[in-house]
């Protein structure tokens, strides 16, 4: 079902104006701003200033918007999909950067329901990821975005396929899960896969238990997809040291470290390039 095109982002002024911060480890900018029980000024689901459970989608933004602002020096406009689009977290990520206006931005899920800003996509496709998207065209986008979805497939494998299928060459896909150390995946895999069997009817929000090196090697095998960056997310959070995702260094050095050892995360984010035809 095809919706109004994107307009670009409204200025903010007053109490919500973000304010945009260069990122010294970063060419791309991050956003921030002074509202309160706010994720990085944009989103409400999360009620600290830098929330470690959203960096991810942060980081995403970041990228796109980058990639956003190449494509708008070459003269084209991005084409993007956020996969598993739901509540809308990574559009609240994208939607006040300075070049989201030269995004066309569309979404997919599986069921259809009541969206955040469902005006600013260009177009939302009902589809199934693990059926392999049939409704969405092959090599349609510059930029895919999965973001926590394939956790919650029983098959993988003709999911990644389709991912690939439908960036166009030269085409980045973004896609995050949650992981584990490899003993704790290989045990949790384990168990899932006996309760499974005890009892079919058994509900598992996370049926797929990932590494780091078994999330990699499940891409790598079931596409040809280059990988350019694999960033780890959320070392130690919550708890005692919730207060501290309120700070910007915290948030920062996260960060830095899963960017050193991203397979000691909690979560990882990998971007892959589709090459061109040859």
């Amino acid at each position: 079902m095809k919706l109004a095109a994107p307009v670009a982002a409204p200025k903010l002024t007053g109490p919500d104006a973000a304010v945009r911060r260069a990122d010294p480890d970063k060419s791309v900018i991050s956003v921030s701003s002074d509202r309160p029980n706010h994720a990085f000024g944009v989103d409400p689901t999360r009620r600290e200033r830098y929330s470690l459970r959203q960096a991810r989608y942060d980081a995403a933004a970041e990228d796109i918007d980058s990639w956003a602002r190449e494509a708008a020096r070459r003269g084209d406009v991005l084409s993007a999909l956020d996969v598993g689009c739901k509540k809308g977290t990574l559009l609240r990520h994208l939607e006040h950067r300075p070049h989201f206006g030269n995004i066309r931005l569309s979404g997919s899920d599986i069921s259809s329901y009541e969206m955040y800003k469902r005006n600013l996509y260009h177009e939302v496709v009902l589809s199934d990821l693990m059926a392999g998207q049939q409704e969405i065209l092959s090599e349609s986008y510059d930029v895919v975005v999965c973001e926590q979805v394939l956790e919650h497939l029983a098959q993988i494998d003709l999911a990644i396929r389709s991912l690939e299928r439908i960036l166009k060459p030269g085409g980045r896909l973004v896609v995050g899960v949650p992981i584990f150390v490899p003993p704790l995946a290989f045990l949790r895999r384990g168990y899932v896969a006996m309760t499974l069997a005890r009892d079919p009817r058994r509900y598992w929000s996370h049926i797929q238990s990932f590494s780091l090196t078994t999330f990699l090697r499940a891409m790598r095998c079931h596409s040809k997809l280059e990988l350019v960056e694999a960033r780890g997310f959320r070392i130690v959070s919550e708890g005692l040291v919730a207060p501290l995702e309120n700070y910007r260094w915290w948030w920062k050095l996260n960060r830095r470290i899963g960017a050193l050892v991203p397979s000691l995360c909690t979560e990882v984010q990998a971007i892959f390039v589709k090459q061109n035809s040859t």
